[in-house]
């Protein structure tokens, strides 16, 4: 139902996702949708010309794509929530049945439709119980927040139920993450649709029993991938029936307010800063300028991970506190669509209103906070309640506006506010993740970087490639672009993270050629390496005590990496094949042994490149890939089933001798490699021995030998070649 909703939201219909969701209309079906059903779906007639007039638009090749609903099967890191309804065989046998079916049916729709909000998928009822994934059929990098995100509101919605039924209904929620293969299995004339085989379900399954009523608990596996996000209490371990071994349990008791997601989510002490010397230094040469008067904004652009929010941390550190104040308004991807969310959010952190206060205690923390920046609070206060929702009874009149009046005074507040602030002592204003900015917020933006000029005011916009400021170019406004570091930066680093201590050079070497300088990568991969057991300590230095096996994916990256991959899942098995092939491969070998006419690999390819998760040299045919990132490469190749590796890997082994003999002969070692991978011994066996009598008549008897004693598989080892 992703598709459906973004078609909607290009079209600026939004607001329909849901409905076409509970409907169960994707884009496939929509050529087929008639008067009636619009009529059904309450679509204004306006909205519906629009919308017909876009299905006329969409091309054939779309709608075959997303008409083929069944995935194959995959291995993949989910996130998975089990929901149950509190004391359902007690309460059946006291209601009528009519009754407890409208108990159930106004339960599981509830929690259908927040499930659906969060974008995870209802993947089976099982009598009262529900099971829900995320992370599949699309990866977020968050699916672990939004599945407590979702457990937390489906809490609070089954507790508003109106049931006929004369006591209230409760559910508790069980949620576990981990490696599991999802897809339909068939069995005979039987199929499921999105079964799921691994840990996380089970667990969920059985930790549910030990959550009180109306909680959220969290099993260790999605512990360790919210950071800070959320209030947690430790339940200890448990003894949960079927699994050999006790399990950490942990209690939501809610989220802090955490102004910044990097602070809430980078629960470790703070890395040294590396590699960044130039940009903190620019940064810095802008502050001075807008502590002058010349206000000014700084766009901070790069990928996920590459250290735009550190960027910010280190420069808001580096200002002595009371010299300035910070106002910080923080986007978020559960909020896209909510008028002026961060600007609501930042007043409501800064006035210490809670959820909880009446609306005469909102009030009057409201006034006091707009009193540092206004004179005028008997004329503000009420336009900003109503922005936050707070009734103002009868302490002031009703506003009495048109909507687009209240909406011109209520901009011109906020500016005022903060201009207010800036009178009295500088003001440095953080804006992070402009990429989830709703419209409203943009547009009250364009009026803030307008207004900043000539006031001590300086504005730190943080964002990724995919979004296009407006501000770009204005006299006040800098665009600051974020690189990957160097090798050298990288192992300075990675030196930061083992506090010193030095790590084998077969280690370092490794973590260096798969993180590809993007720090979050560097960091993640060397935290899960020094937790892993591999290293023992001694003199300062680690080392290992067995031969260093290839390291894994880290569980905390695995969402964030299938997540570029999933946003184009039409192509995405074209990037599992090239995975298969290597980190570079040649358009020829790709097109070879994918089995695609020229069009429609070149389409692929070209969705691929513009997405940056691939970059190409030369022209097709002539050209050859390399995956931007050896991670996302490793996340592409483990998706796939063991089963269909090994059937790729035969085909590029036969598809290697066969149609490029030539580099067959030149560099065995491939076709050796693939023929391994795809469990053939024999035939392997026999290049490995033509890869070593190579290597030793030109004396390179390192790889001779290398060669020669190769007999089995060596995952993600991938060969370097001008075909693969």
């Amino acid at each position: 139902m992703q598709q459906i909703a973004e078609w909607l939201e290009k079209l600026g219909l939004g607001q329909y996702a849901l409905r076409f969701a509970e409907n169960g209309i994707d884009v496939g079906v929509l050529p087929e949708l008639t008067d009636e059903d619009f009529d059904r779906l309450g679509v204004l007639l306006g909205h519906r010309r629009k919308m017909l007039r876009a299905i006329a638009d969409l091309n054939q090749a779309e709608l075959i794509a997303a008409s083929v609903s069944p995935h194959d099967a995959e291995r993949r890191h989910l996130t998975v929530m089990f929901c149950d309804l509190v004391g359902s065989t007690a309460l059946s046998a006291r209601l009528d049945p009519e009754d407890m079916w409208e108990v159930i049916r106004a339960y599981r729709a509830a929690c259908v439709r927040v499930i659906a909000t969060y974008d995870g998928v209802v993947a089976r009822f099982i009598g009262d119980g529900i099971l829900a994934y995320f992370g599949y059929p699309r990866a977020h990098e968050d699916d672990a927040e939004r599945a407590v995100r979702a457990g937390l509101d489906v809490i609070a919605a089954i507790g508003k139920l109106e049931i006929r039924a004369d006591e209230g209904v409760a559910v508790r929620i069980a949620i576990a993450s981990g490696l599991v293969v999802v897809g339909d299995l068939v069995s005979g004339a039987v199929s499921e649709e999105q079964a799921l085989v691994g840990d996380a379900p089970n667990i969920a399954a059985r930790l549910q029993s030990l959550a009180e009523p109306g909680v959220v608990v969290v099993a260790a596996s999605t512990r360790r991938l919210l950071g800070n996000l959320f209030t947690l209490r430790n339940l200890g371990r448990r003894e949960v029936k079927g699994i050999s071994e006790p399990i950490a349990v942990w209690a939501v008791e809610g989220e802090p307010a955490s102004e910044s997601r990097f602070e809430a989510v980078r629960t470790a002490r703070l890395i040294g800063f590396v590699g960044r010397k130039a940009e903190i230094e620019f940064a810095l040469s802008r502050q001075q300028l807008a502590w002058q008067g010349q206000g000014q904004a700084v766009l901070i652009s790069g990928e996920a991970g590459i250290g735009k929010s550190r960027i910010v941390a280190m420069l808001s550190d580096s200002l002595a506190p009371e010299t300035y104040r910070r106002v910080r308004y923080q986007c978020s991807p559960y909020h896209t669509n909510s008028a002026l969310h961060p600007f609501v959010a930042q007043l409501e952190r800064a006035a210490g209103i809670r959820s909880e206060d009446a609306p005469e205690r909102k009030l009057d923390k409201l006034e006091a906070m707009l009193a540092l920046g206004t004179q005028q609070v008997a004329a503000v206060t009420p336009l900003i309640a109503a922005l936050l929702s707070i009734p103002t009874g009868d302490r002031y009149l009703p506003l009495g506006l048109s909507p687009a009046q209240q909406r011109r005074q209520t901009f011109a507040a906020l500016l005022d506010q903060l201009e207010g602030l800036a009178r009295q002592q500088p003001v440095l204003v953080v804006c992070e993740d402009m990429h989830w900015a709703d419209a409203t917020s943009l547009e009250l933006l364009d009026l803030a970087v307008d207004r900043i000029r000539g006031l001590p005011i300086l504005m730190l916009m943080t964002f990724r490639p995919e979004f296009e400021p407006p501000w770009a170019g204005l006299g006040n406004v800098s665009l600051l672009r974020l690189d990957r570091l160097d090798r050298q930066d990288t192992r300075a680093l990675i030196e930061q993270v083992t506090v010193g201590r030095l790590l084998p050079g077969e280690m370092m070497t490794q973590i260096i050629e798969r993180t590809d300088g993007v720090p979050l990568f560097v960091e993640e991969l060397t935290k899960m390496v020094m937790e892993s057991g591999l290293l023992v300590e001694n003199a300062g230095r680690y080392r290992l005590d067995n031969p260093l096996p290839p390291l894994a994916i880290p569980a905390t990256l695995q969402d964030s990496l299938m997540a570029r991959l999933d946003r184009l899942a039409p192509v995405k098995e074209v990037a599992q094949i090239g995975a298969a092939i290597g980190r570079e491969f040649s358009y020829a070998l790709l097109r070879s042994v994918a089995g695609r006419d020229d069009l429609t690999l070149a389409a692929a390819l070209a969705q691929l490149e513009e997405a940056e998760l691939l970059l190409r040299r030369g022209t097709p045919p002539d050209a050859s890939y390399s995956f931007k990132h050896a991670l996302v490469q490793e996340a592409a190749y483990e998706s796939l089933l063991k089963s269909r590796r090994q059937l790729l890997h035969k085909q590029i082994g036969d598809v290697l001798r066969a149609k490029f003999a030539e580099i067959a002969e030149i560099e065995p070692e491939v076709v050796a490699y693939h023929f391994t991978e795809a469990g053939l011994g024999e035939t392997a066996l026999a290049w490995w021995r033509k890869a070593g009598q190579q290597a030793l008549k030109r004396s390179a008897y390192c790889e001779a030998i290398a060669h020669l004693a190769r007999r089995s598989p060596s995952p993600m080892n991938f060969p370097t070649s001008r075909v693969g």
